[in-house]
């Protein structure tokens, strides 16, 4: 970030300094002690910008239209009768095998892939996005910020600093800031609030509250067989889950809802459900192919990854996310032509994830297409700013004659990554080109 753009951020992070206090949950109507005050608009506009990286980040949508409309319209049914019904609710599904769910400032709520394949009916589902839309509303991420977590990245994009800065500064901030909301764990308080405003969102939205019951039972079971390292990674970690937590709702429900359980009114709906997600299912086995091809590359076992990953793309064909995982494999073996192939393939699919951008863009750079590797490249950069996406960028305006943007790009990169690999190779390039 420059001089300028630093300087105004610190005159922006005096003043706010300066309103600190305590802010009230909208939900629970406490005061709440708040390093600085967020409003509404301001956390709308946090989740807008974090929300498109993060998708990007795990995975991009998965592109299956029927899903994606069936999970979007629970959730805007939970999110109108919300206390906060005017946020502009967005729900989509990740292609993350993980089992996981997450929700951003401003109403903006995640479901990956591998939990939706995990559960049973739109009820379970319906807790799941109930738990999520319980913490944009009580704005538990929000009062992280507001103790002086992500404070200065939270800042930047709310002051539009970014938007005036570097590429380095654009490539980190709203990045850093998507994977630091994601990174973000509950307390456990935070967490059985969240369960207690979900249910209360399925009730009065017209469903069971024993799909909660269900789901943190299926949790509980997951726990107790010794949770495997994906439940790990995801949805334990960001969201502690205990014994205690699972009690403490069935009482809830018990003493809040007591009648619902059994009262046909309040609905489970399994076969909409089944029906919504039946293709999702129907490729199940080819992205457990894809899993395990993930870890045999990153074991080094190049060879046996690319069979793996072939395997995937038999039992689970024109699935975006499993081509751009074969194509990028190729591309590690020097197959620049195999590579080409199934990244082509995967754009033409899925144009809107960043690494099938990034890897097609790349090989069409190696392959002296710079022209045609600068729009793959700057599609790639305009989903997720990354260094090396910037790097190939550098290096596809140099290739075609345009100096003044490799420059400009190399510059970027290299500020941004003075010690690292990628940002010393762009000063090198940068001192070739008489750039400094």
């Amino acid at each position: 970030m420059g001089y300028h753009a630093t300087a105004k951020l610190a005159i922006l992070l005096s003043a706010l300094l300066l309103l600190a206090g305590c802010a009230v949950n909208p939900v629970t109507g406490k005061q709440e002690l708040a390093l600085f005050q967020v409003s509404t608009d301001q956390e709308i506009g946090i989740g807008q910008k974090a929300f498109p990286k993060a998708v990007q980040q795990m995975g991009g949508e998965f592109r299956d239209p029927a899903v994606n409309s069936y999970v979007n319209q629970v959730g805007q049914r939970l999110g109108r009768i919300s206390p906060r019904p005017d946020l502009p609710f967005e729900f989509k599904v990740v292609n993350d095998s993980t089992p996981n769910a997450f929700a951003l400032p401003g109403g903006f709520v995640a479901i990956t892939r591998g939990l939706l394949v995990n559960i049973d009916n739109e009820a379970q589902l319906a807790s799941v996005l109930g738990h999520e839309i319980g913490h944009v509303t009580a704005r538990h991420s929000v009062q992280g910020m507001q103790r002086g977590t992500l404070l200065n990245l939270g800042l930047a994009v709310l002051s539009g600093v970014t938007g005036q800065a570097s590429y380095g500064a654009l490539a980190q901030q709203a990045g850093q800031l998507a994977a630091g909301l994601l990174d973000n764990t509950y307390s456990r308080e935070q967490e059985r609030e969240a369960d207690r405003l979900g249910v209360d969102y399925m009730v009065a939205a017209g469903y069971n509250p024993q799909g909660a019951v269900q789901l943190q039972e299926y949790f509980y079971r997951q726990v107790e067989k010794g949770a495997e390292p994906m439940w790990l990674a995801g949805l334990f970690r960001t969201h502690p889950f205990s014994k205690e937590r699972m009690i403490d709702l069935q009482s809830y429900i018990a003493n809040s809802y007591p009648q619902t359980v059994q009262d046909p009114r309040y609905i489970l709906n399994s076969p909409q459900f089944n029906s919504a997600i039946a293709a999702l299912r129907k490729n199940r086995e080819g992205y457990e192919f894809f899993d395990k091809g993930r870890a045999l590359e990153e074991q080094g076992r190049l060879s046996e990854a690319i069979a793996t990953y072939l395997q995937a793309a038999t039992a689970a064909p024109d699935q975006g996310l499993i081509l751009t995982g074969l194509g990028m494999a190729y591309l590690k073996a020097n197959d620049l032509n195999s590579g080409r192939q199934h990244l082509a393939r995967a754009v033409q699919l899925d144009g809107g994830y960043f690494r099938s951008r990034l890897g097609l863009g790349y090989v069409l750079l190696e392959q002296n297409r710079a022209a045609e590797a600068s729009r793959e490249l700057e599609a790639s950069m305009d989903l997720l700013r990354t260094l090396q996406g910037g790097y190939l960028l550098a290096q596809s305006y140099e290739k075609s004659g345009q100096k003044a943007k490799a420059v400009e790009l190399y510059r970027g990169v290299a500020e941004a990554d003075p010690q690292g690999r990628i940002g010393k190779a762009a000063a090198e390039r940068l001192q070739v080109l008489g750039g400094r």
